[in-house]
Order: structure tokens, then sequence, then C-alpha cells
């Protein structure tokens, strides 16, 4: 969301890093940068291990030994990573009967457990935090709440209970909320949470926090009950609301001690309710956090006065709205937008930290589709400025790259890419953990596309070590024949990279990029894999100094089988290799007769195609025509010229306002005229370029340009 953030709200779980410890390696954020704990590495081996270490009792489930006790923090968080690796069943939950674990914090989230196992292992411990999020429908609601309600202590002291997503039988009821009498901190989001429930919840006596959002509450009036101690309510998309919006806002007007309200709205209900909640004068005094991102008709003039009326506020979220641009927000003490941070304070690394993480968790999930493009472009070259300015900090590092996995501020977002490639390029060379390592190949196959050749070419040493180490990839794949979404993404890679790129081709060669891409053939027979293997050889070909490299036994053996494969797109690429290959007479001087069988197997195939505005499951995109021309000029090899004008024409179909406008950027239409007034032309190559010739007069009857035949 964009948020404007107070200066001490600081993210959870995030360690400021230390500049001077930092960089000799110790940890910006412990969890991810840091050697885990003794303790967690402890208990990743008990989990692991944990059907040896464990007696069987006689219903099947596990028993600690006797001896063994626990601290309660210990386990509290032996149960919290039980819960995360998805290890926590009926069977291993008894291990938490009894009195050798203590626990107060309980989570059980995402876990598939029966009531008859949560009563046994969790409802005896002196519980004060529960969180059954997204629970197995094994353990609805109604027996949660009956089985905390079964020990007198947790009724009196359980504090906070999280029940987002669990389900509920249809026409239950949850009469026992009332009998939670320590409850300070509820959530029951997503799920069928009804008026007479919200009726019962609010007489609860300790109740500070609430969350119904997309229930199936209808009246909010109930919150009259608990005006005088409610501090957070969030309640976004409740779709079955059937108040009106004066009667909403008459409700919200009673609760004068909240300090946090949430009322974003869903992007399939928009709603003006928050609209109205700003211009109301006499409502949410002491309002420190408010989130109505999504509202309609929100502007930076009402958030204004509102913010102004209410000196207190630190968090305002106005994600998806038309506000959060005037300058009020950037001068307005108290309250910060991440880009204003990270462009005021550029050598804070604290601040910098922080505020990557903070764009981090806005794009990841899911927000950034709502962002102006304007701010996600201020905020990449922010992270990019901060990557400069603190090189040595991985932390940092990892964030950005992690945000560049965004697919909207890789593809709409005006950034550097050139020195967004360079980062990438050299990040893969790092040899981090293969989930890094793919992020940052898929990552390249994009940016590769993006540069212009120019630009490619000005990489030169970052441009070396990617190809060198893609190709290390591909060559450990092929030898554990593991043809995941990784091997892929890398084939893709080096495929975009090598795309009007000579060095990148002739690094490619250097690096035994050919016999590791024969291997991959003979090792996958995967049609994905092919086209791939075959683009990147017909990047190669395309360069006359180095198109010789390909004519060897193995290659043109490779390309003349595949040249008849049932897949199109494999196919095609085989076809274009052979083209750009025979087009040259010298490699072949003591090859003359495979050079002619080649031309002669070529022109029939093509022969034998489907229309050139046919579909293929790879999209073929090319940066220019220019490698095309020669082959346009080549009476002599018809097959060659064929090949030519069936590529042109295949992609003019598919995207007529790129290529018709490249055919006159690079003065190509006169060598389409040409071959259809030559009268040795081939009648088929003459028709093809006919119907290019025709396709261009239809998308650019406006176009200044040469007379067409």
């Amino acid at each position: 969301m964009v948020h404007f953030l107070h200066p001490g709200l600081s993210p959870r779980n995030i360690v400021p890093p230390d500049a001077q410890k930092d960089a000799l390696g110790c940890c910006v954020v412990q969890e991810e940068a840091s050697p885990y704990s003794l303790v967690n590495i402890c208990l990743n081996v008990l989990i692991a291990n944990l059907e040896k270490l464990c007696s069987e009792r006689s219903d099947g489930t596990l028993c600690l030994p006797e001896h063994w006790s626990f601290p309660q923090e210990v386990a509290d968080q032996f149960l919290e990573v039980m819960t995360w690796q998805g290890k926590l069943t009926d069977r291993t939950a008894s291990i938490f009967r009894g009195n050798q674990m203590k626990l107060k914090l309980v989570n059980i989230q995402k876990a598939k457990i029966s009531t008859a196992a949560f009563t046994k292992a969790f409802c005896h411990h002196k519980v004060i935090e529960l969180d059954a999020t997204a629970v197995h429908t094994d353990l609805p609601i109604p027996d949660i709440l009956s089985g905390l309600c079964s020990n007198s202590w947790i009724q009196q002291n359980l504090r906070c209970l999280l029940l987002d997503s669990t389900s509920i039988p249809q026409d239950s009821r949850l009469p026992f909320f009332g009998q939670l009498t320590g409850l300070r901190i509820l959530s029951v989001f997503n799920v069928c949470f009804h008026s007479e429930d919200l009726a019962n919840v609010s007489q609860l006596p300790k109740l500070e926090s609430l969350d119904i959002s997309n229930t199936m509450v209808t009246n909010i009036s109930a919150l009259l009950t608990c005006k005088d101690r409610l501090k957070s309510l969030t309640m976004h998309y409740l779709k079955c609301l059937t108040m009106t919006k004066p009667q909403i806002l008459a409700v919200i007007r009673e609760l004068k001690c909240l300090l946090h309200l949430d009322i974003s709205d869903h992007r399939q209900l928009k709603s003006d309710l928050a609209f109205h909640l700003l211009q109301q004068k006499d409502i949410l005094p002491n309002i420190v956090s408010l989130d109505i991102s999504g509202g309609s008709c929100i502007t930076d003039g009402a958030v204004e006065l509102f913010i102004r009326q209410r000196p207190a506020m630190q968090f305002v979220g106005l994600l998806a709205t038309d506000a959060g641009y005037s300058d009020f927000f950037t001068a307005k003490q108290g309250l910060r937008l991440v880009a204003v941070g990270m462009r005021n304070h550029p050598l804070d690394l604290p601040v910098q930290f922080t505020a990557s993480a903070c764009a981090l968790n806005l794009t990841r999930q899911g927000l950034a589709r709502g962002m102006p493009v304007r701010l996600l472009s201020e905020v990449t070259c922010l992270l990019f400025k901060a990557l400069k300015n603190f090189p040595h900090y991985q932390q940092l590092q990892k964030n950005c790259l992690l945000s560049l996995t965004n697919s909207r501020i890789l593809v709409d977002v005006p950034f550097d890419r050139f020195d967004a490639a360079k980062f990438v390029m050299r990040w893969l060379c790092k040899h981090e953990n293969p989930k890094m390592q793919t992020m940052a190949v898929s990552i390249t196959s994009i940016l590769a596309l993006q540069l212009s050749s120019e630009q490619t070419a000005q990489l030169k040493e970052e441009l070396l070590m990617a190809v060198k180490e893609l190709l290390t990839i591909v060559k450990q794949k092929t030898t554990e024949n593991l043809d995941d979404v990784t091997l892929l993404f890398t084939l893709k890679a080096l495929w975009n990279l090598t795309d009007e790129s000579p060095a990148a081709c002739n690094h490619f060669i250097e690096n035994q990029g050919l016999s590791i891409f024969i291997q991959v053939l003979e090792t996958f027979s995967e049609s994905a894999i092919q086209s791939k293997v075959l683009g990147l050889w017909n990047n190669i070909a395309e360069v006359r100094e180095l198109s010789s490299k390909l004519v060897t036994e193995d290659v043109v053996k490779h390309i003349s089988s595949l040249l008849h494969s049932k897949e199109m797109e494999v196919s095609y690429f085989a076809a274009g290799i052979i083209a750009h290959l025979t087009s040259d007479k010298q490699p072949w001087m003591s090859h003359d007769l495979q050079r002619s069988a080649l031309l002669q197997d070529l022109y029939e195939t093509i022969q034998n195609w489907p229309s050139s505005s046919c579909k293929m499951t790879a999209l073929v995109t090319y940066r220019s025509f220019r490698a095309f021309f020669p082959l346009l000029g080549n009476f002599s090899q018809p097959a060659v010229q064929l090949w030519a004008l069936w590529a042109m024409y295949h992609v003019c179909s598919k995207n007529p306002s790129k290529y018709c406008r490249l055919l006159v950027e690079e003065e190509g239409l006169q060598l389409l005229c040409d071959i259809q007034e030559h009268s040795e032309a081939d009648p088929q190559a003459q028709k093809i370029a006919a119907s290019i010739l025709d396709d261009f007069r239809m998308h650019f009857m406006n176009y200044q340009r040469p007379s067409l035949c």
C-alpha cells in the first residue's frame, strides 16, 4: 500500500543494520543473513528425527521420552517451527500433551489436525495467544472455541485469538466467544461470522482490537457496546453490509477511543465511504492510523484537511487512490512516505535498509498493480541508488533483487535497465541459494530483451561472467538430467543475451557452449528446450564471423533432424539456422553436396508449412530485420529467401505496429518490392512478399514512404 510511515513504526522482525559490524559480514536481517541460532538448528534436527526419537502410543500418536522437558519459550518456538514446516499432524501434535511442554503462544496456522488432537494437545496449557489461521476443516471454529473454554484459566487469560479463513459448519452458532473474558485481540477475517456473533463479541470486557473483514456482518451497530475500549478496527470488504453510509459513520463517530481504522476498499467494491469519512470534523479525534486504500473520490485536499485536524496521525494508507502526491505529505512533521525517506537520507543505512524492506513487502503482496507508475519508478530508482551507496550490504541487495521479480516493475516501470542488468548479472555469479539464483536468471532473461544492442555491448565484464555462469548452470542441470524451471529460465536468458550481440555469442562459443548445448539436445527431447537451444544457435548463425563455428557434424546432424519436428517453432528455428548457414558458401567448400541437400530439404519443408500467420507456442520476436536483408537478396538460393520472407510475414502478422514500422525505418520495403518484381524470383516468395506489402498498406496508410510496387 502507499503508506506514510512514522519513523518510529519499524516493520516487524527487521533488525536495523550496524554499519561497522555489517561490513564484516554481520547480519542485516537476522533470520535471513545470519547463521541460524543454535536453538533453531537443534529444533530443526529434532523435528527431522522426531519419529526416531519418540515412542509410539497404542493409538499411533507420538510421545516424547519421559525425561525430556522444554522451557516455555523453546516449546513455543518448537511448535511454530513444526507448523511452518507442515509437520503438525494428529500423530505429532500429541507430543504437546502432558506437562513436558508448557505453551503460551500456540501457532497452528494451516495445520491439518482434528478437534480431538487439538483439545488433547493444547487446551490444557496456559495459552495467552492462539493463531489458528486457515486451519483444516477438520478443526472448525466452534470446536476451537469449545476446546479453549474447557479450560477456565484460558477463558480468563487468553488475550489474542486469530481465526482468519477458518471454517464454520453450516448453521453452526458461536456461543463461546462470550466466555473468553480476557480476550483483547480477535481476528475473524474471511470467516462466516454474522451480526449476532458481532453482538456477542462486542460484550467482551477487555476487547481492544477487532478484524471483521470479509465476513457476513450486515450491521455494525453492536460495536457501540465496546465503544469505550475498542482501539483498533479493521473492516474492509464488508460485502453484506446493509447500513447506509450515514448510519455507518454514526457508529464510527461514537468510537472515540479508536487509534487504528482500516476501511480500505476491495477492488470489486468501489465505495465512497472513505470520501464521506474525510468530510467529517467530529469523528475519530484520537486516530493515529487510517487505511482508506482503494476508496473512490479521494483527493489530496480532503486527506490533508483531515490530517491537519488530527495532529496525532502517523500513518495513512492511500493505495489505488488519486491522493498522496501533495507537497503537504513530504513537509508534514511525523509523516513519511517510503520514497521520501529514501530520497532525503541517501547515506543513512538504517533508513535505506528499512525502506527497501517496506518496498519489497509492498510489491510482493501483489499491491504494485494499484500503485502509480511514477511512484514505482521513483522507488525502484532509489533502490538502485542505495545499492551504489552501500555495495557491501547483501540484504539490501537481496531486497532490491526480490523487488525486481515483480512483473509490473520489470515491464511497465521506467528505470535504468542497464544498471539493473549489471547488478543482476553480478548477483547471478555470487552462487546464492537456488531460489535466489532462479530469480536472478529469470530477471536476466527479461532485462536482456529490454537492452539495446549497444547497451549489451557495453556490459563487457558482466556479460562474460553471466554467459559463463549460465552455461555452468545448464551443464549442471543436464548432467543431473533435471529439466526444471531454472533450466528453462537459463536457456531463455542465454538466448536473449546473445540476440544481436556478437560479443555474447563469442563468449558462448569460447566457454564450450556448443558442446554443452549438443548435450542438452541429446538429454532432453521437450520442444520448449529444443526451441530455446535452436533460438540461440540462430543468433550465432546471424553473426557472419562466427556462423562457420556451427558447421560441424554434430550441429548439422541435430538441426537436420529437428527441421522435421512436428512442433512448428522447433522446425522454424532449425530452418532459420540452415538458411543463414547455407547462404554463405565459404564454410561448405568441402561439403557442397551436404549444403545442397540441406537447401533442398529446407525448401521442401517450408512448402509444407502452414500459413505464415499461424500460431506458434514460442513467441518469436526480433529487434530488427537487418539480419534478414542479406537472405532476401539471395535469388540463387530460393529456400533461403523463402525462409526469410516467411519469418518476416509471421512476425508482421502478429505485431504489425512494431514490424511494419521497422520495414520503414530500416528501408526494407524496397527489398520486398524487388522480390515481387524480379523475373527469376520463386513464385511462393513473390506471393509472401506481396502479402507483407499488403499488410503494410493496411496498417500504415499515413506513412510517408517510397512508392510501392
